[in-house]
C-alpha cells in the first residue's frame, strides 16, 4: 500500500502558515512566569510606595513578634491608665500628649545594640530617676541580653543605655531588686539550666555573677520578701510530669543569698485546671495584700494579664484567687502598640506616694503571626503553580500523560522473596495510579481550544485568576503584618484629635468615616461638628475612641475652626467627612507636621497665581513644579494657634466674606498664617490613595467643579486686597522625606 501523503502535506500546511500549531510548553511556562513574576513584583511594589525616613526606623519584627513597652500611671495598682491619658506634653520630639509605646527596638538599636524586640520590662526605683531593665533580641544571633533605660521626668521621655548583661546563653526576664543596699538581679537563664544572681557592680551599667541560686531551669523567676521571709517563685520547666507554663513551684529562705528550701506543695496548681500559672511580673504589695502578677491565658505566648491575692502562703500551704484586674487599652487591633498580646506588668509606687507607676509589654501581632502568613503566602503559590499546569494541559501545550516506565521495576539482583514480591505489588498500584492519571488526562487534554474565541475568554479569565492569586500570595509573603503603624519622632510617639464638619444630610458618609479612622493609631478622640439638622445618637457611630458631637447654634463654615477647650492635643486634623484615606496616609501627615508644628500639613496643594489671582488645581500646580495653598479640608494644624488665628480681630472681614460665599473658610485660613509668617506656611504629603465620597452623594459644595473655582477665585481676589499676597511657590519634592513627590 502506498504511504500517504497527508503528513508531507501537513508539514507543508505549517510551513505556509495555514496551521497554526499550539505552544510548546516551554514557551507557555515562560510566558506564564513572566507575567505572574511581573504581577508580584508590581504588588510588592506598590506596597512600598512611599519610603521611611531614617528618623522613622521601625522594629524589625521576627517569628516572636515585635514587642515594646509602654508606660501606665493611677492612684493604684488597678487604676491604670496609659501614659497619654494624663495629656504630658513634652516639647523636644513635638509631643503632645507623649503616647505608648515608650521604649522599643528601634531605640535600642539607635543607641548601637540590634535589637527585634523588647519585652518582659522590670522599673527600679533610685531617688528621681526611674530604670527599666528589659530583654532585648539580637536579630543577628537570635539571643536574647538584658538592656536598660533610665527617666528623669516620671517614665515620660527615656535614655537608651544599651546593653548591660550579655551571657553566652539566653536571657530574659531581669527581676532587680534590693538587699542590704546593693542591688542584685535576677535573670532567667534556663538555657543553662540553673537560676544565677548578679551583683551590680557599677548601677546600672557592669555587673558580676553573685552566686547560682538553684540547679534548675527556671522561668520568670522572683524573689520577695514578705511576712519575715524570702519567697521565691518560678516555673520549673524540669520537674517530672510537669505541663509546660501550668505549674509554679516555690522555694524560701532567710535571705536571698541564703540556701533555698523547696515548698512542701510543689508543684503549686499541678491540677490543671488553670490556663497558665506563670509569673508575668513582679508581685506587689497593696494595702497590706500580696498580690502576684500572672502571664494569663495563652503562657509564654501570652493574651493578656490577670492579677491573684494571695491568701495563705506558709512553708507547708499556699493559696491565692483571682482578682479583677483590667488596664484599658486602645482596642485598635493591629494598629496599636499592644493591640494583639502583652505578657508582663511591673507595677510600684512613686516615691511621692501619690501615684503608681507601671510597665507592661505588648505587641501588635498575634503569636506565630509572620509563619501564619508564610504558610498561607506559599500555598497560594502552590494554587498558582497547579492552576497553571492544568491550564497548559486544558489548551494542548502540556502533555497530559505520564511514562508508564517511570512505574516499571528495576532489574537489579535483590536478596529475599519478601522483598521482590513487595517492590512488585508497589509496582503494580504505582502502574495502575499512573494509567488512572493518564486517563483522567486524556479526559482533560486539549479540551480548550485557544484558537477560538471562547477558548481565548477561558484563557484570559483563569490568567486574570492567576494574576490575582499571585498578588494575594504576594501580600501574605512581603506585605508585612497588616498594621498601620505611626512615625516617632526622637522615639517619642503621640496623638492627634479628629475633627469633621457635617451635617444631616451626609450621616451614612459620616457613620463610614468613624468606623474607619478610628481605628488609626495616633487619633486619640474623633470631635464632630454639627452644622445642619438633627445630630445622630451616639450609638450609631461605630468608634474605638471617644466621639463628642459638637452642634453649632447656625449653618457655619467659620464653625470648623470654633475654639474649642475640650481638645486635648495639640495637633488637629481637619478632614472632610467625605474623603477616605489610609491610615498610614495619617500617619505620615501627623509625622510631618510633628517636624513642622508652626505649618499647614495638608494632602491637597493648590496655586494661586495671576494677575489677577486665579484658583489653581493640583495638576496645574504640578505643571508649574509647585504650590502655595493646601486644602484644610484635610490638614494638621495646631489648633491653639490656628483656630487663634482664625478667630482674630483682623479675621472679622473674612470671615464674613466665607459667609457670604458659603466657601473659602481653608483660604481664609492660609492667608492667615501667610500673613504672620515670611518663610512657607503649608507642607504637602501625597497620599497613597484617596477616594473622595462627595462624587457618590452629590451633596458637596464642590460639586459643580467650574462654579467652585470660580467663587474661590472672587475670595482670593478680596482676600489679597485685605491680607496680602500668599507666601512664595513651595516646590515639590523639595522636603527630602519623599512623601511630597
Amino acid at each position: 500500500m502506498a504511504s500517504s501523503p497527508r503528513p508531507a502535506a501537513t508539514a507543508a500546511a505549517h510551513r505556509r502558515g495555514l496551521i497554526q500549531r499550539p505552544p510548546s510548553a516551554q514557551a507557555y511556562l515562560s510566558a506564564a512566569a513572566a507575567l505572574l513574576v511581573l504581577a508580584a513584583v508590581a504588588f510588592s511594589r506598590a506596597g512600598h510606595r512611599f519610603p521611611h525616613p531614617p528618623a522613622t526606623r521601625r522594629c524589625r519584627p521576627d517569628a516572636e513578634g515585635s514587642w515594646s513597652a509602654g508606660v501606665f500611671l493611677g492612684d493604684s495598682p488597678f487604676s491604670l491608665e496609659p501614659i497619654e491619658h494624663w495629656v504630658i506634653s513634652k516639647a523636644d520630639g513635638a509631643a503632645w500628649p507623649v503616647a505608648n509605646p515608650v521604649v522599643t527596638c528601634a531605640e535600642v538599636e539607635d543607641a548601637g545594640f540590634p535589637s527585634s524586640f523588647v519585652a518582659k520590662p522590670f522599673l527600679f526605683l533610685q531617688g528621681d530617676a526611674i530604670y527599666m531593665f528589659f530583654e532585648t533580641k539580637n536579630p543577628i544571633t537570635s539571643q536574647g541580653d538584658i538592656a536598660a533605660a533610665v527617666s528623669e521626668d516620671a517614665g515620660v521621655t527615656w535614655q537608651q543605655l544599651g546593653v548591660v548583661l550579655h551571657e553566652e546563653w539566653h536571657l530574659s526576664y531581669p527581676y532587680v531588686f534590693t538587699y542590704k543596699n546593693k542591688v542584685y538581679m535576677m535573670p532567667e537563664s534556663s538555657k543553662n539550666g540553673d537560676i544565677r544572681l548578679y551583683r551590680a557592680l557599677d548601677f546600672p551599667l557592669k555587673w558580676e555573677l553573685e552566686k547560682v541560686l538553684l540547679e534548675k531551669p527556671l522561668v520568670d523567676s522572683v524573689i520577695i520578701n514578705f511576712q519575715g521571709s524570702y519567697w521565691l517563685l518560678g516555673t520549673d520547666l524540669s520537674s517530672y510530669g510537669a505541663k509546660r507554663n501550668r505549674e509554679i513551684s516555690i522555694w524560701y529562705s532567710n535571705s536571698p543569698l541564703s540556701p533555698w528550701i523547696p515548698h512542701k506543695q510543689n508543684l503549686i496548681h499541678n491540677t490543671g485546671k488553670m490556663l497558665s500559672t506563670r509569673n508575668g511580673g513582679r508581685p506587689f504589695i497593696y494595702n497590706g495584700n500580696l498580690y502576684r502578677v500572672d502571664k494569663g491565658q495563652g503562657g509564654g505566648s501570652g493574651h493578656g494579664i490577670q492579677v491573684f491575692k494571695v491568701e495563705i502562703l506558709k512553708s507547708n500551704e499556699y493559696k491565692e484567687v483571682e482578682v479583677p484586674f483590667v488596664i484599658n487599652k486602645q482596642l485598635k487591633g493591629r494598629n496599636a502598640w499592644n493591640g494583639a498580646r502583652s505578657h508582663h506588668l511591673d507595677v510600684q509606687q512613686l516615691p511621692s506616694g501619690k501615684l503608681w507607676i507601671g510597665v507592661m509589654d505588648g505587641d501588635r501581632v498575634p503569636s506565630g503571626d509572620s509563619v501564619h502568613r508564610l504558610t498561607i503566602g506559599y500555598m497560594i503559590y502552590g494554587v498558582v503553580l497547579i492552576l497553571v499546569l492544568v491550564t497548559g494541559g486544558l489548551i494542548g501545550t502540556i502533555n497530559c500523560s505520564l511514562p508508564l516506565r517511570w512505574s516499571l521495576p528495576h532489574t537489579e539482583k535483590r536478596s529475599g522473596l519478601f522483598n521482590v514480591e513487595q517492590r512488585f505489588f508497589l509496582y503494580h498500584k504505582l502502574s495502575s495510579l499512573i494509567s488512572n492519571l493518564n486517563k483522567l488526562g486524556s479526559l482533560i487534554c486539549g479540551r480548550i481550544n485557544y484558537r477560538t474565541c471562547k477558548g481565548r475568554v477561558y484563557v484570559v479569565v483563569v490568567m486574570l485568576i492567576l494574576v490575582v492569586l499571585t498578588c494575594v500570595g504576594t501580600h501574605y509573603i512581603y506585605g508585612g503584618n497588616g498594621a498601620e503603624e505611626p512615625y516617632p519622632i526622637k522615639g517619642k510617639y503621640s496623638q492627634f484629635t479628629l475633627l469633621t464638619m457635617t451635617y444631616d444630610a451626609r450621616l451614612w458618609n459620616l457613620k463610614m468615616f468613624v468606623e474607619h479612622y478610628s481605628k488609626c493609631a495616633s487619633v486619640r478622640d474623633i470631635v464632630v461638628v454639627w452644622n445642619k439638622g438633627q445630630p445622630p445618637a451616639q450609638g450609631e457611630l461605630k468608634s474605638v475612641v471617644p466621639v463628642r458631637i459638637r452642634v453649632e447654634d447656625r449653618n457655619s463654615l467659620n464653625n470648623r475652626f470654633n475654639i474649642d477647650s475640650e481638645i486635648k492635643t495639640k495637633a488637629v486634623m481637619e478632614l472632610d467627612d467625605d474623603i477616605m484615606m489610609t491610615c498610614d496616609d495619617l500617619e505620615r501627615g501627623f509625622k510631618v507636621w510633628r517636624e513642622h508644628p508652626d505649618r499647614i500639613i495638608g494632602y491637597y496643594p493648590r496655586l494661586s497665581e495671576g494677575s489677577p489671582l486665579e484658583y489653581r488645581n493640583e495638576r496645574y500646580a504640578r505643571q508649574q513644579g509647585g504650590y502655595n495653598m493646601v486644602l484644610t479640608g484635610a490638614a494638621f494644624m495646631d489648633h491653639g494657634l490656628a483656630f487663634k488665628k482664625y478667630w482674630s480681630k483682623e479675621a472679622e472681614v473674612g470671615r464674613q466674606i466665607v459667609d457670604s460665599f458659603f466657601n473659602c473658610e481653608d483660604i481664609l485660613l492660609n492667608f492667615l498664617f501667610a500673613n504672620a509668617s515670611l518663610t512657607s506656611t503649608v507642607e504637602y504629603v501625597k497620599p497613597a490613595w484617596a477616594i473622595d465620597m462627595s462624587k457618590f452623594s452629590g451633596v458637596a459644595i464642590s460639586r459643580n467643579t467650574q462654579a467652585h473655582y470660580h467663587v474661590r477665585s472672587k475670595c482670593l481676589a478680596k482676600f489679597s486686597e485685605i491680607y496680602g499676597n500668599l507666601t512664595a511657590k513651595r516646590f515639590f519634592n523639595s522636603r527630602g522625606d519623599g512623601w511630597d513627590v
